[in-house]
């Protein structure tokens, strides 16, 4: 499905400074978003995914999206240059909207490399598959990525 990039931007201006990754849905409402990628948090949010469905910012486009595809911890995640994140898989697919990117950004899926460009496309990336995303770049990589439900 295509969707307005620019639009998409223009909302994810709203949110606060983040480092790596901030959250779109939490546990509940108000919840901090980035209380969730902090410590054990994080593995307490691995294991209960699909808990993790409330949104916590007001994003019209991007919540209808969500919503549309019934994900669940959805969220942005920003990767720096010259990075890789370690090899693993998920537990269910994840759906992928490039947001900011470059060609020298790949996801590898199973072997296979993959570049999905930020042109308002959504992608659904088989992730339970074993895989891992580089930066190659200069740039840092932003994706809004959400989980399916299962």
């Amino acid at each position: 499905m295509l969707h307005d990039i620019n639009k998409i931007r223009r909302e994810l201006d709203v949110l606060p400074n983040y480092d790596n990754q901030i959250y779109l849905q939490g546990f509940h409402e108000g919840q901090d978003p980035t209380e969730l990628t902090q410590g054990q948090t994080y593995k307490y949010v691995d294991e209960n995914e699909l808990a993790c469905s409330v949104p916590l910012f007001d994003l019209p486009l991007i919540n209808s999206i969500i919503d549309h595809y019934n994900l669940v911890r959805t969220r942005v995640m920003k990767m720096k240059p010259k990075t890789c994140y370690y090899w693993h898989k998920d537990v269910t697919k994840r759906l992928h909207i490039p947001v900011v990117t470059h060609e020298h950004c790949f996801l590898i899926v199973d072997g296979e490399q993959i570049h999905l460009p930020a042109t308002g496309d959504d992608y659904i990336v088989d992730t339970t598959k074993m895989h891992t995303a580089m930066n190659c770049s200069k740039i840092d990589r932003i994706h809004i990525v959400g989980a399916f439900r299962v």
